[in-house]
Formats: C-alpha cells, sequence, structure tokens
C-alpha cells in the first residue's frame, strides 16, 4: 500500500515483483487403457484414472496378472494390461494413471460348496487354469472341535507358475473358549467377499450347524470363462475418452498407451482425445503383422496397415513395429503359460517406459531411439518383425518405427517419426511434435496469472521477461538449435502481435517460436584417400 509521509525522515515501501517465474511442466506421465482384472479391481476404479508409481501400486488396485486363456487369446484386441504396465516401470516409467475398463463377459465366480462352507473363486477358472481346494481335519480330533488345515491350489494344467495357499488350524467358530476373538476364524484368516485375505479364494457361512467334512475332502471349480469369449468392446474405450468424463478432468498427461488395440474407432477416439488434452499417443501394430509377408503363417505386411486408408493420422501418435517377445510373467517361462505359444507383448507399454527415461536422463528434445533406447525384460522381436536395412528403409519413410535386434546391443527402439511423416514434414519426427506440446503445456499451466491484467505495455513486458527467461534456461540445456538465444528461439508480445482492435476483444496475442533440434537419422561418412607425398631432398 502507499506510504504517507508525516515526518521528514527516510520511508521504505515493498513493491510485488513483477516477474513470473515458470516451472517446466512434466513429460513423462502416462495413461493406460485397458481391462484390469475383472474380480479384484475394487468397482470404485472402474472407467477412472487411478494413479500408481510402480507395479505393486497397479496390484494393490487392480490385482496384478489375470491368468485366462481368453485374456490370452484375444491379446491382439487389447493385451494384458498387468504386463503393460510391468513393462512400463521396468524400461523406466515412473509415474502413470491406469483407467482400468471391466470385462463384463469375465465376471462370473467360480464356486464349491462342502456343506454349509462355500467357497468363490478369485481368479478366472477355464479349459487351460484350474483351482482346487482341499480340507483336511486335523488328525486326533473330531468334527465338533471345528479344526482343519485348507489347501488351495491355482495355475494351469500343464503345471508351472502354480499358486499355492496353505491355511492351517483354521476354526469354525469367531470366538474362543474366554469370549475372545479366535484369531484363526476361517472368515478372518481367508476373507469374505467384502474383505478379502486370500488371493484365491473367499468363504462364505451357511445355514448353521457349519462343519468340517469328516474325511480330507478336495474340490475342483468348474470354469467361469469359456476361452472362447470374446471380451473386446470398442465401446468400453471410446466411453472413457469423452468430454467431462474423469480422464477428461485429469489436469495433465503427456502418453496415451492403449496396449495391443488397433481397432479403428479406439485408435482414432485416443488420437483426437490426446490432441485435444496435448498428449502423445503410442500405437502398437497388428498382432499378425509381419516386416516382409514372407512366413505363410504371417501374410500381411506392415506397409499395408500403416498405408490402409482406414489409419487414422495425427501429429500426436507414432506407430512402432513388432512385437516383443518377453517372459511369461507367471512363470518365467519363453512360453505363454495359457496358449503354450511364445510369450509376445505389443511394443507400445515398452516404448512409453524409454520414452520416460530417456525424458529424465536427456530431455524430451532428444529423439526416444537409438541404441542407448534399448528394452528391458525382453529376448529380442518376434521373428516375424525381423528385417534387414533395405526393409526398415521402406518402412521407416512410411512412419513405421522399428525395434529391431543388434549384435551386443540387445533389443533398440530404431525410429523416431510421427504417424504425419509422409503428410507434414513440419511435424515429422516424435521429439520436435513432443517438444512442441512441452512447450504448449507448460505455458497453459503458467501463465493463468495474465487473465484480467490490464492488457497493455506493463503486461506485455512482464510476459516477455517471464516466457523469455523460461526459454533461455532451455536453451542452456540444449533444448534448440542454434548457437545463440536468438538463434534458437524468439518470444514476441507487444503491440505488433497485439493490435487496438484485439485489445478492444479483451485478447493478448503471444508469439513464442523456437528452433527444433531433429534427429540425425541418416550418417553419411565420405571416405577418400590421401595422394602420396614425394619424399623431398
Amino acid at each position: 500500500m502507499p506510504v504517507t509521509p508525516s515526518y521528514p525522515g527516510i520511508y521504505i515501501q515493498e513493491l510485488p515483483s513483477s516477474t513470473h517465474t515458470i516451472t517446466a511442466s512434466p513429460t513423462n506421465i502416462a495413461v493406460f487403457i485397458g481391462y484390469t482384472h475383472p474380480l479384484k479391481t475394487p468397482a470404485a476404479n472402474w472407467g477412472r484414472p487411478v494413479q500408481i508409481f510402480g507395479f505393486m501400486d497397479y496390484q494393490r488396485q487392480f490385482g496384478g496378472f489375470v491368468r485366462s486363456a481368453a485374456f490370452a487369446n484375444a491379446a491382439g484386441h487389447f493385451g494384458d494390461m498387468a504386463t503393460a504396465v510391468s513393462q512400463f516401470f521396468l524400461n523406466g516409467g515412473t509415474n502413470a494413471y491406469v483407467v482400468g475398463i471391466e470385462a463384463k463377459a469375465a465376471t462370473s465366480t467360480a464356486s464349491v460348496t462342502v456343506g454349509a462352507l462355500t467357497f468363490s473363486a478369485r481368479e478366472i477358472t477355464d479349459e487351460v487354469f484350474t483351482m482346487s481346494l482341499t480340507i483336511r481335519l486335523i488328525s486326533g480330533t473330531t468334527q465338533s472341535d471345528e479344526i482343519a488345515d485348507i489347501f488351495v491350489s491355482y495355475g494351469p494344467k500343464s503345471g508351472g507358475g502354480t499358486v499355492n495357499e496353505v491355511y492351517r488350524r483354521v476354526g469354525l467358530n469367531a470366538t474362543l473358549a474366554d469370549g475372545t476373538p479366535d484369531p484363526n476364524y476361517i472368515l478372518t484368516r481367508i476373507g469374505t467377499s467384502v474383505a478379502p485375505v486370500s488371493s484365491l479364494v473367499t468363504v462364505a457361512l451357511g445355514t448353521p450347524p457349519v462343519l468340517y467334512p469328516a474325511a480330507a475332502t478336495t474340490l475342483s471349480f468348474p470354469s467361469s470363462l469359456p476361452s472362447a469369449t470374446s471380451l473386446f468392446n470398442a465401446a468400453d474405450f471410446t466411453a472413457v475418452m469423452q468430454q467431462d468424463t474423469e480422464l477428461d478432468k485429469l489436469a495433465i498427461f503427456n502418453l496415451m498407451v492403449i496396449p495391443g488395440v488397433t481397432d479403428t474407432l479406439v485408435v482414432s477416439t485416443a488420437l483426437a482425445f490426446c490432441e485435444a488434452k496435448r498428449a502423445f499417443m503410442i500405437l502398437d501394430p497388428p498382432l499378425t503383422d509381419s516386416a516382409d509377408g514372407t512366413d505363410p503363417a504371417y501374410p500381411h505386411k506392415v506397409q499395408d496397415t500403416i498405408g490402409d486408408p482406414s489409419m487414422p493420422h495425427s501429429k500426436n501418435g507414432a506407430f512402432y513395429f513388432p512385437y516383443l517377445k518377453s517372459p511369461d510373467p507367471l512363470t518365467g517361462a519363453a512360453t505363454n503359460a495359457a496358449t503354450g505359444k511364445t510369450n509376445e507383448v505389443p511394443p507400445s507399454p515398452t516404448v512409453a517406459g524409454i520414452f520416460a527415461a530417456t525424458d529424465l536422463a536427456r530431455g524430451v528434445w532428444k529423439a526416444p531411439a537409438g541404441f542407448q533406447a534399448t528394452t528391458a525384460n525382453t529376448t529380442g522381436v518376434v521373428d516375424r518383425g525381423r528385417m534387414t536395412d533395405m526393409r526398415q528403409g521402406t518402412l521407416n519413410p512410411l512412419g513405421v518405427n522399428c525395434l529391431r535386434d543388434f549384435p551386443n546391443i540387445g533389443t533398440a527402439v530404431f525410429g523416431a517419426r510421427t504417424l504425419v511423416t509422409v503428410t507434414d514434414e513440419q511435424w515429422r519426427y516424435v521429439s520436435v511434435r513432443r517438444m512442441a506440446l512441452f512447450l504448449e503445456q507448460t505455458l497453459y499451466a503458467n501463465l493463468g496469472w495474465v487473465v484480467f491484467e490490464p492488457n497493455d505495455t506493463p503486461l506485455w513486458s512482464a510476459i516477455e521477461m517471464s516466457v523469455g527467461s523460461f526459454m533461455l534456461g532451455l536453451f542452456r540445456q540444449g533444448a534448440f538449435q542454434g548457437t545463440t538465444p536468438s538463434q534458437a528461439f524468439s518470444v514476441q508480445c507487444n503491440s505488433q502481435t497485439t493490435t487496438q482492435q484485439d485489445i478492444d476483444s479483451g485478447i493478448v496475442n503471444i508469439v513464442v517460436a523456437f528452433a527444433p533440434l531433429k534427429p540425425a537419422e541418416f550418417v553419411v561418412i565420405t571416405i577418400a584417400q590421401l595422394a602420396g607425398q614425394s619424399a623431398s631432398g
């Protein structure tokens, strides 16, 4: 407030600062959309973004891996969300939101009943994955003692990846003889559908008297989901990517992954949603696409997919090929426990992790590709996706970003082009487009103070100072092309950008331009011989 002098002397007045610091927006927050565990995902988590910072968070919020032949067989339609999230964090991801979609066809629960005890499975049972339960009355006791050992086993029929749970000295009385709660009470040890404890089963008590069987009893759970069940529904995905959904109300995210989805409606909806949210989508190829179509089992070539007129094109998306081999998370084996075939994962989650790791190590302006961008928890690309330099030479100009195996290096992301490679040279490269999105998100989030300020020279100068300082900081980090700030960027907000008509309309125009760094895709080495030098005497 102004000083009112009343005596001779010195008065000190503090003025508010006219500078406003701009804080860089994050660039590596990913959103995953897909079917999560149908029997373990809490109802409150369906259809809304839930933030996680590691795979353990995912297990707590969504129940972990789904063991089901139906889910495995449908991998080409929507992938395995648990595996996708795991790949993201293993490859450098640190922050993600998961939008779990309920697979309504897989919500039936298998159960078995013995006397007045009903056990319900918390995992899917089918032709491949089976569950059994054994109740064995403890030796030397009678049914009236109501104490037994309970064994639960779940896994593939072929063996490997079996999960076993053992509950010893489980009682059927809620209280002990002295009236205190029995810690071994069956509902406490195993849990109910409302408060589950076991990862495999819940239990319910029927009408008294509730007794254990006198003889050891083994029960097999019936099938709850035939492997041929169709789970994918495009409407499940498009419904969460509309205006005013909880995902739309999310303040910021940068990357979108819908693992394994190639449905045109879903992909086009997702790309449009990303454009509205200033985010970038990483796309997967169809499961059966091949590099050159020479394998009779996989005749469809990926270049036909990217060139199909129905293929959505957007500067906010990039297409990666092929699928990757990865150990089955259930067994650690190279083959999938459900299908018996080589375990394959879509590339997008792994690539998203590499995006995040590159952003943290180098910056969003660095192309997430090259020999530094090697994949983790993979054993190479699928055989149908192997290619030569010449084959990649036909795919790269089309905007197909290839993952390739290199001796002594591993599997590397070896492409960095967007979906508009052919049609829009300005946004050809992933790093250039993501750099622009980063600047847009940062300025949008930090210039709110401008609203309702007097639209005149002092405001314009403050804007130029704030934005210019931020851009200068990026220049010093090597984010732009050019050896001087004037070559690298410019910020204009003055009477030339904002006319009197703009002022009368309440508009202030800020023009920010930058010289993007573009990746060195083609390294040309020219070799020449030096002419022999004659000896001089």
